[in-house]
């Protein structure tokens, strides 16, 4: 079976440096986050574009949550959303909305920290940590699921087992684990999705392509 590091020096060689994520700031980074819960990145785009000359946290803790959600709406579940981030800011304050304050903490206190706000679960919170505050941690998500399913690890359940079963046979470097993220995310958009594009995979030689469909 095709070892974890392999599978990252694969996707890279095919991909290349993906320098994620995607934002022109950390805070855009921070509510996309929250935004792209529950749907794709084009609908998160079109949210930001509600959201242009407002992307600030001053100015969404001063907004009215109504006009939040509605500013939103494209993302879906927009008034559960725009609860979370309100909440999301106000724990941000606590830090001055200062994000080289932030990354001053230890890495466990601000997981505990964002996994204590509602609505931040533990991929939210990792994507937080590791493309935000610089922060060592591998982000797991149901890409990542499929990935390392198709290619015949037995996954597990709990979102912290799987991550720290993959971390375990990674540097501990941010930037290797910020791009396996970014790679895992742009080759299941590429070639693994539900119904695969096996053609070009780099993966092909060692995926089991056994029940892909549903996975």
């Amino acid at each position: 079976m095709i070892g974890v590091r392999e599978v990252y020096g694969k996707l890279l060689n095919e991909l290349g440096y993906q320098e994620w994520w995607p934002a022109e700031t950390d805070f855009e980074m921070m509510i996309g986050a929250i935004l792209t819960q529950n749907t794709n990145w084009k609908n998160v785009e079109k949210a930001f574009v509600n959201l242009e000359g407002v992307l600030e946290p001053e100015k969404i803790q001063d907004m009215e949550l109504e006009e939040l959600a509605q500013r939103i709406r494209p993302s879906g579940f927009f008034n559960q959303k725009a609860i979370k981030i309100k909440a999301f800011v106000a724990w941000f304050e606590m830090y001055d909305f200062n994000v080289d304050e932030v990354k001053k903490q230890p890495m466990e206190r601000l997981r505990a920290e964002l996994l204590a706000i509602n609505g931040i679960g533990p991929e939210t919170a990792d994507c937080m940590l590791a493309y935000a505050f610089d922060k060592p941690i591998l982000v797991i998500d149901a890409y990542t699921r499929r990935v390392f399913g198709r290619v015949g690890y037995e996954v597990p359940k709990k979102y912290d087992d799987f991550r720290q079963m993959l971390e375990a046979h990674m540097p501990n470097e941010l930037q290797v684990l910020q791009e396996f993220h970014a790679l895992i995310v742009m080759h299941c958009k590429n070639h693994c999705l539900k119904t695969p594009i096996c053609q070009g995979c780099p993966l092909e030689n060692d995926c089991l392509k056994i029940g892909v469909e549903s996975i």
